[in-house]
């Protein structure tokens, strides 16, 4: 969200906040419960997680991450409006005096709930398009999907709630995101965040979504032709923290008004935190549970476990020494850190061997060289959970082995209906 004052967005970090690696900004999953059934959730949602935190708990952590000095916090699922006390935990963030946003599918983001959002005082609100139509649904797995996230967010501009958009990059949305950009657009979306497919979850089952590092050299061009279109039709393309790095258009992606800025490393556990809805703490609301989990705000004050955990502190004290591959060796290893800790550790295992990086892909090319990845490894099929793929190098000419049919199932059901309140 964008300051009162117009200037940058609340959650923008300045020098002070990672001085004090302050929590600026908060991702919640108020509840596992889900009405889609996405086949690349990372999460694995649908059903309520065991022992969800209840209302007072809730309230409890607002007030928890205001004192920490959070000053965003969005809400997401399974579908946060399936909580019933959804709307109240909203209207806390904002009497907190944090902002209170929402990220959704909004299969069933109905003309009641938005009214009854917009009155506690949600300001923003990002809907999924993850393709077009067919694309989409597919994707999400139920019939309609695609044509009710429109709707919704029709719903919240009428409201004056500010509707944005984000987007999985997939083998299946590839070809689409021109397209779906103009699609954004049309509905008065005044952002668009974009990011890779991650190897998690039910992505694990259907890895033939997840696009090949290679592709980032088809991919990085058309985002950069799209980012100048959408710039000058209204729209900010925003990238999310496994799009780059420091290829050619990182300018565009993070390099701010004067075009200076640049990718400075994960900053999971330092200036972001994440919730899971039964109150188990992470430094990044992406990262696997197992492994990076700091504790639970039942046991703990979420003060004791941001500052005391190493599970949330491990970017903080991150130097080259603990990268790995093509990331140890690169240029930026010192600034760059490996990228995305979460999109690396649930591909090869571990953080700090990035092989989506847009340098490095044009290094290797420049080599006559390509990577790709291939699964050696099936997941657990719990929440979170990761597989294990294999990094081949190779001839940049080298035949490539035939891609295996999508094992995608098709969208359940015969229409989008309104859920119960």
């Amino acid at each position: 969200m964008t300051s009162a004052a117009g200037g940058p967005p609340v959650r923008y970090v300045t020098a002070a906040d990672l001085t004090a690696c302050r929590p600026v900004y908060a991702v919640w999953e108020i509840t596992l419960k889900c009405d889609l059934a996405c086949n690349h959730c990372g999460s694995r949602a649908g059903k309520a997680r065991p022992k969800e935190l209840s209302t007072e708990e809730c309230l409890d952590v607002v007030a928890q991450l205001a004192a920490l000095g959070c000053r965003e916090v969005t809400v997401i699922g399974g579908e946060a409006y399936l909580r019933k006390d959804w709307v109240d935990i909203i209207r806390a963030i904002r009497q907190a005096g944090m902002d209170a946003t929402m990220t959704t599918g909004g299969r069933n983001l109905t003309e009641e709930r938005v009214q009854a959002a917009a009155e506690a005082g949600l300001q923003g609100v990002s809907i999924s398009l993850d393709g077009l139509e067919t694309t989409h649904d597919r994707i999400r797995g139920v019939k309609g999907s695609f044509q009710a996230a429109l709707a919704a967010m029709k719903r919240l501009k009428a409201h004056g709630i500010t509707v944005g958009s984000n987007s999985q990059i997939s083998s299946l949305s590839l070809p689409e995101l021109p397209a779906l950009m103009d699609t954004i657009i049309e509905h008065g979306a005044s952002h668009w965040q974009v990011q890779l497919t991650v190897a998690m979850g039910n992505a694990i089952d259907h890895d033939e979504l997840l696009l090949q590092p290679y592709q980032l050299l088809e991919l990085y061009p058309v985002l950069a032709e799209l980012y100048a279109k959408g710039l000058d039709r209204g729209l900010l393309m925003v990238p999310g923290n496994n799009i780059g790095y420091f290829g050619p258009y990182e300018h565009l992606w993070r390099g701010g008004p004067d075009r200076t800025g640049h990718w400075i490393g994960c900053n999971a556990g330092q200036n972001t935190i994440g919730i899971e809805a039964d109150g188990t703490i992470k430094g990044c609301p992406s990262l696997p549970t197992n492994g990076y989990t700091g504790g639970n705000i039942r046991d703990r004050a979420l003060l004791d476990i941001w500052s005391n955990t190493p599970e949330l502190a491990f970017t903080r004290d991150r130097t080259v020494n603990d990268l790995w591959g093509r990331c140890k060796g690169c240029y930026y290893a010192d600034v760059c850190r490996g990228g995305c800790s979460w999109t690396t550790t649930v591909l090869l295992g571990k953080p700090g061997n990035n092989p989506f990086c847009h340098h490095r892909t044009l290094e290797l090319a420049k080599e006559g060289k390509r990577e790709r990845i291939r699964k050696v490894k099936e997941g657990t099929g719990l929440p979170f959970d990761q597989g294990l793929f294999e990094l081949i190098e190779e001839p940049l000419d080298a035949p490539l082995p035939k891609r295996r049919p999508s094992t995608l199932p098709e969208p359940r059901g015969r229409a989008v209906r309104e859920a119960s309140k």
